[in-house]
């Protein structure tokens, strides 16, 4: 019996790190979405548009990044 109790105690443990890996692959996903689809966004803006927001070409980077890390 303590076989069994061992190898249930295996196997859900197993799940939980492979449910635990899975979900953070789904949130560095979404968080790579975001990063890119902001800096796009951004990187289609003139200089003009961007010095209306008071942003600069340097600066598209780390804007999409805090963005991403925001999420």
């Amino acid at each position: 019996m303590a076989f069994m109790t061992d190898i249930t105690r295996f196997e859900s443990g197993f799940a939980q790190r492979f449910q635990s890996i899975a979900e953070a692959l789904r949130t560095q996903r979404a968080r790579r979405s975001i990063y890119r689809r902001t800096f796009d966004e951004l990187s289609m803006l003139n200089d003009r548009e961007l010095n209306d927001l008071n942003i600069s070409r340097a600066d598209i980077a780390t804007i999409a990044r805090q963005a991403a890390d925001q999420a």
